[in-house]
């Protein structure tokens, strides 16, 4: 997984909501004791973005495909004004990104300890075991030489 720079905290915080599955972000806002109210500026709604890509990482950019994008808006009751972007089509996935993306604006540091942090430790740890189980298929080639010239 590719975090965003560290120089923009929110932009940090919503990479790794976005990368949270939908189950584990209901978990998370389920959790959360101090529910704000809340109403939907927009959506959620569902759209196609296009994927470009480039050949070779640095040839001519060319039009890859589509891929189903869903976005919310909210805004709680105290102004904090949350957006969210998901890939896919669950809506509470979104509402819910936009809602941590709100009170992250109210609370960091709450939002950071109970939702942020666990989740950058799960998805650290997904990454870990995944690349362990790479790490396990690598098989290495080598030339054996003969003795005749």
């Amino acid at each position: 997984m590719q975090q965003a720079p560290q120089n923009n905290p929110r932009q940090e915080a919503m990479a790794v909501l976005s990368h949270a599955t939908p189950k584990r972000l209901g978990e998370l806002w389920a959790a959360w004791s101090d529910k704000p109210a809340y109403h939907k500026v927009r959506g959620p709604e569902t759209g196609l973005v296009m994927v470009r890509g480039r050949a070779g990482g640095g040839g001519n950019a060319f039009n890859l495909g589509e891929a189903t994008v869903t976005r919310a808006t909210v805004r709680l009751e105290t102004g904090e004004v949350g957006h969210a972007y998901c890939l896919g089509r669950d809506g509470d996935k979104a509402v819910q990104s936009a809602l941590f993306d709100a009170l992250l604006q109210r609370d960091a540091e709450a939002v950071e300890r109970l939702v942020l942090r666990p989740l950058r430790e799960e998805q650290a740890a997904a990454d870990a075991k995944l690349r362990d189980e790479t790490a396990a298929t690598k098989v290495d080639f080598f030339t054996m030489v003969r003795g005749d010239d």
